[in-house]
């Protein structure tokens, strides 16, 4: 078992260069399968991109990392099954459905694993698939798809702009026979970095002004080198880390626009952003003010995985601060951690309240989840005393050297090992 152990009240002041985006490889990579041998730039060493791999190595693939670079060579033999083991790595498993069903005519999967932050369902994902001509069954936990010949274009419109339906359509339709029309499609940065990529393979996906998605099914896909966008949650992640230590940060690398819903959150906070193409400089206050209202809601709207993080620095700050979670329902596991470490936060269903306290003291917490997990590390390092944090295996999910990059940049924080479990 590993921990971080964290000593807080270490002002965080330096430039860090923000790996690519975690959100936005593990899509990519399952559009690898129908492409040949494909280079990847700026994929982040992440425990979910290792997954990723996994399943690929499972279904014929190779990959290689060089340095930021993963080499997906995909032959023309595809396993059709993802068996139960490898699918609980992670929830963003379910986006390899497309592309086994476009490469191989059928597929057999279980349902995916991951963190737990409420109903996911992947009913979006069959219902989508099923009007390109798939048929679904269930079997005792595993999903038995099998499409009659190519898979055939259609206006697919989803009641909800699901990120992950949206990919598993995008990767399916581009060798489906016709158009595909996906309509209320989700708007993330990530959907236009997997376009990007299966357009420069050759397939026609064209995203209207609109948020509606078009794509015109091909022959074939042909490899094809890309260049994954910065992780914007990541970048969050290590601007709340500053900003609840008083520092002054300089992230490298990063798309703003992509932060734009973001960014003012830290400047209602007191925080002095400048701007200057893909730098952004953070330089915090000594007091934080609090949060009117931070409401989740979907690209271009405030990112679900960006609240905690954003959480935690309001524990700091004077006044109270109001989160609303109009995305997943289960998104404040956090908050009984940071209770923990002296934080005063009321939750009411998708509602929580915090009301900024003096100062937060160490304790041994544990990770919930990914986002999670990264909000009790930045609560950590703006806490006095020594912190322990246990299951940190979740940060290793979304953040490549969590560790060396905040201890670069000045925190007191390092990768322990023991056997034995927290007395929590």
């Amino acid at each position: 078992m590993e921990k971080f152990v964290i000593e807080g009240k270490k002002r965080l002041e330096g430039s860090l260069a923000v790996h690519g985006a975690k959100n936005s490889v593990l899509p990519i990579l399952a559009a690898t399968l129908l492409t040949g041998e494909s280079v990847i730039h700026n994929c982040p060493r992440l425990t979910d991109v290792d997954a990723a791999c996994n399943i690929l190595h499972y279904l014929g693939a190779q990959s290689k990392r060089e340095g930021d670079c993963m080499i997906v060579q995909s032959g023309n033999d595809c396993c059709c099954c993802i068996p139960d083991d490898l699918m609980r790595m992670m929830r963003s498993s379910i986006v390899f459905l497309g592309a086994i069903i476009a490469k191989c005519g059928k597929a057999r999967i279980s349902l995916p694993g991951g963190c737990e932050l409420g109903p996911r369902p992947i009913d979006l994902h069959l219902d989508a698939l099923e009007r390109l001509g798939v048929v679904i069954e269930e079997d005792h936990g595993y999903l038995n798809c099998r499409s009659q010949g190519r898979l055939q274009g259609a206006k697919i419109p989803l009641p909800f702009p699901s990120v992950g339906a949206t990919e598993n359509i995008m990767i399916a339709a581009a060798l489906a026979q016709g158009e595909t029309l996906i309509q209320n499609a989700a708007r993330e940065p990530e959907i236009q970095d997997l376009a990007a990529f299966l357009n420069a393979c050759g397939a026609k996906v064209q995203i209207g002004s609109g948020g509606d998605i078009t794509i015109a099914g091909v022959e074939r896909l042909h490899p094809a080198e890309h260049r994954v966008i910065a992780d914007r949650i990541a970048a969050a992640t290590y601007l709340s880390a500053a900003a609840i230590t008083h520092g002054d940060l300089t992230l490298t690398g990063v798309c703003p626009e992509h932060l734009s819903a973001v960014l003012p959150c830290f400047e209602e906070m007191g925080c002095r952003l400048a701007v200057d193409g893909s730098i952004i400089r953070l330089t915090a206050p000594q007091r934080l003010e609090p949060l009117r209202c931070v409401r989740t809601m979907p690209y271009p709207g405030f990112p679900t995985d960006a609240q905690s993080p954003l959480m935690a620095v309001s524990c700091l700050a004077y006044g109270s601060s109001l989160f609303v979670e109009n995305i997943f329902e289960s998104r404040y596991k956090q908050v009984p951690e940071l209770r923990r470490m002296g934080a005063d936060i009321k939750v009411e269903s998708r509602v929580a309240l915090v009301k900024g306290v003096p100062s937060l003291h160490s304790a041994t917490v544990r990770c919930t989840d990914l986002r999670g997990g990264a909000a009790i590390a930045v609560a950590a390092l703006g806490a006095e005393g020594e912190s322990e944090l246990f299951e940190i295996e979740h940060i290793d999910r979304g953040y490549e050297a969590f560790e060396q990059n905040l201890a670069s940049i000045g925190a007191n924080i390092r990768r322990d090992c023991t056997s034995q479990k927290p007395m929590l």
